[in-house]
């Protein structure tokens, strides 16, 4: 049978793992569908500022398309992985050296590709043993496993018999990556996994303060684990509102030039508003998403994580008054509206255009000469 991998799989797998990590935060937000409050008049020309017109807008992803040659290059991988041949995926994971992030990314590649056929990865373990990367991948499956067990239902809502499955399965999970981390200490990922499982397996701060001080001495601005240790202070795990926001600032204010981690701080604000309570306000609070746009400004466009940073920033810029902030990244985004920020709304284009024109007509934004429409729109729609 031949087997075909969705070629912008760097991109979807990050869009996978928030929603299912994340079951409660998306079900309760389905459940508060609206349609947007701001209505758009009639007379709105999208293309007058700048930004792509609402017929060309695209709901089916939150940004462009991974590159021609980062598709066929997973798509080698993953092909020679299900031929049987495990050693292009051990050489893929491990060619950027020290570029954590970057390695974390074909990480969940690996994982994308091993649990639509993961026999590669059993060979790949047998025939080297001590690699950390190929431990550490059967740990995270199992954690991935256990969590397809659990389901995305309240505790409450989950039979007995899968609970005790899913509680049984993550102890076993950080065993496994325990031993991994053995392999290899200076590798993070499986600090990674650990912190990850941390919730599910209950670790209360004591149990889970070790294995965070383990993944920040490997990798102090690792985004997935800050994304993970986020999920752990926030609220509905073993933390508070306040909690989950420190640590976003702190991590904020730590991330170093060109990183994508000060966007940590959208996500804290997302569960702050998916839980209904009060967003930060004032000086500090407006200081704080400008600072974020700064930062989001230096890294690499094509960073997987930047597309979906646009559309979280451009929400709170708008819901912050920063009318003009948001039209900037309305502007950046182009024609890719396929964010939860939008699509928890109702419809995501509608929901787009609404926040658009509101931070074009609340900026007192002034249309762009005419002939810089064409120009204008013309890149948005072939970025």
């Amino acid at each position: 049978m031949t087997h075909l991998l969705v070629l912008t799989i760097p991109i979807l797998i990050i869009v996978l793992i928030r929603n299912f990590q994340s079951n409660r935060t998306a079900v309760s937000s389905a459940k508060r569908k609206s349609t947007p409050a701001f209505r758009v008049p009639e007379s709105f020309d999208a293309a007058a500022y700048g930004l792509v017109p609402l017929a060309s807008l695209d709901p089916s992803r939150l940004g462009p398309p991974s590159s021609e040659r980062d598709c066929r290059q997973s798509q080698a991988v993953a092909d020679a992985a299900w031929e049987g041949d495990w050693r292009a995926a051990a050489t893929h994971v491990a060619a950027p050296g020290t570029d954590w992030d970057e390695r974390w990314s074909r990480f969940e590649l690996l994982r994308e590709i091993a649990r639509r056929d993961g026999g590669w990865l059993k060979a790949w373990r047998e025939a080297d043993p001590d690699n950390c990367d190929a431990a550490a991948l059967e740990a995270d499956l199992m954690v991935h496993q256990a969590w397809a067990i659990r389901g995305g239902g309240f505790a409450n809502e989950v039979p007995a018999e899968n609970m005790a499955r899913f509680r049984a399965l993550l102890p076993a999970a950080i065993e496994a990556a325990q031993r991994a981390a053995l392999l290899d200490p200076e590798n993070p990922a499986p600090w990674v996994v650990m912190v990850t499982a941390a919730r599910g397996a209950q670790y209360k701060p004591d149990r889970f303060r070790p294995l965070w001080e383990g993944l920040v001495a490997r990798a102090p601005h690792h985004y997935e684990g800050h994304w993970q240790g986020m999920q752990y202070w926030c609220a509905k795990w073993y933390g508070t509102n306040g909690q989950m926001m420190r640590f976003a600032e702190k991590a904020m204010d730590g991330a170093p030039p060109h990183s994508p981690l000060a966007g940590i701080y959208l996500h804290a604000l997302s569960e702050l508003e998916g839980r209904g309570a009060g967003l930060p306000v004032g000086g500090a609070a407006t200081a704080r998403l400008a600072a974020v746009a700064r930062a989001l400004a230096s890294v690499r466009p094509d960073d997987d994580h930047v597309a979906g940073l646009r559309h979280l920033l451009a929400h709170y810029l708008g819901r912050a008054g920063m009318h003009a902030e948001a039209l900037e990244q309305f502007r950046l985004i182009g024609r890719w509206c396929g964010a939860q920020v939008w699509a928890k709304q109702g419809s995501p284009v509608e929901a787009f255009h609404a926040a658009r024109a509101e931070a074009v007509l609340k900026s007192n934004a002034q249309p762009l000469p005419p002939e810089q429409w064409t120009k204008n729109t013309d890149i948005a729609l072939h970025s």
